[in-house]
Formats: structure tokens, C-alpha cells, sequence
């Protein structure tokens, strides 16, 4: 396992080879959620996306019984549109949106710092025309139960057009 820019990470090809720490502050595994269905979000709390929130959070309650979770990683590369504090992201959220699923704490997802797990899903899951380049908040990667990305979405794709292909991987 290495150590880049403060995060742990390793070279295989798994989601759960990575850890970040939660809003709290506590450092976790995604091993945590091994053997589940993931969608891994980039988001920001000030952003014409940020409702977002609400069909996420849908998604999340429906299918947590059958295996699945959605993770969320605020991001400021994007105009600056995740500007508050830990505590700010979690009240805003939660009073907001009633998000429940994990939330991390603020990272950066292009880039030299990027975070390892952002460099890893970028690789894996390109976007249009090839790019690697994360091109603004809301950008949904998809992960099947052996913690392996299998899709990329747009940040425009709305939460509930997923639904389908989140239960085909259930």
C-alpha cells in the first residue's frame, strides 16, 4: 500500500483498495462495502446540480436493502461551489436533502492531488471522447459488487435514470 498526498492506495484494480476519510473525520476502507453495489458521486453543495441530492438519496434508500450504496465526495475544484467546512457539508445535506448515505471529506478529483480513488475510477471509466478529465460536480461512476467500475456518467444523467442499471448489477 502507498501513501500519495496523504491518501492510502494500492495498484489493483478493486474500489476497496482505497480508503478516505468520512466528513467526520474518521479514515474508512471502501472494503466496508465490499460485496455491495457502489455509485461513487463527486458533488457540491452550491451547484445548479446539487438537487442531485434528493434522487441520490432516493436511490440509496430503495436499493440499500438488496446490496447497494451510494458514496458521496465533496469536491471544490468546480468553481468553488463545496466552500464549507466538514460540519457545514453534513448540515447542509442532511437538512437539506435528508442524506443519510456516506459522506467523505473534501478532495480533489483532477489533477496532481487528485485522490488515488479518482485517478483509479478515471483510468477505469473514461469519459466522453476518452477523457479522463472529471468535467464538473456530479460525475457518477458505477461499481459492481466486486468493487470493480463498469460506468460513467455524466453529471447532467439524473440519479433515477440509473436505477436500471444499478439493479441489473444487484
Amino acid at each position: 500500500m502507498e501513501r500519495v498526498c496523504g491518501w492510502k492506495y494500492t495498484t489493483e484494480m478493486s474500489v476497496y483498495n482505497y480508503s478516505a476519510p468520512l466528513l467526520s473525520g474518521e479514515e474508512i476502507s471502501l472494503s466496508k462495502w465490499r460485496g455491495q453495489v457502489l455509485l461513487i458521486v463527486n458533488t457540491a453543495s452550491h451547484c445548479g446540480f446539487t438537487p442531485q441530492y434528493a434522487g441520490l438519496q432516493r436511490l440509496h434508500e430503495k436499493l440499500e436493502p438488496q446490496g447497494f450504496t451510494v458514496l458521496g465526495f465533496p469536491c471544490s475544484q468546480f468553481l468553488n461551489q463545496e466552500f464549507g467546512a466538514e460540519s457545514e457539508i453534513t448540515r447542509f445535506c442532511r437538512e437539506n436533502f435528508g442524506v443519510t448515505f456516506p459522506m467523505f471529506s473534501r478532495l480533489k478529483v483532477n489533477g496532481r492531488r487528485a485522490h488515488p480513488l479518482f485517478r483509479h475510477l478515471k483510468r477505469e471509466k473514461r469519459g466522453a471522447l476518452g477523457t479522463t478529465f472529471i468535467t464538473w460536480n456530479f460525475t457518477k461512476f458505477l461499481v459492481d459488487r466486486n468493487g470493480v467500475p463498469v460506468a460513467r456518467y455524466a453529471p447532467k444523467v439524473r440519479p433515477e435514470e440509473l436505477e436500471k442499471p444499478i439493479r441489473t448489477l444487484l
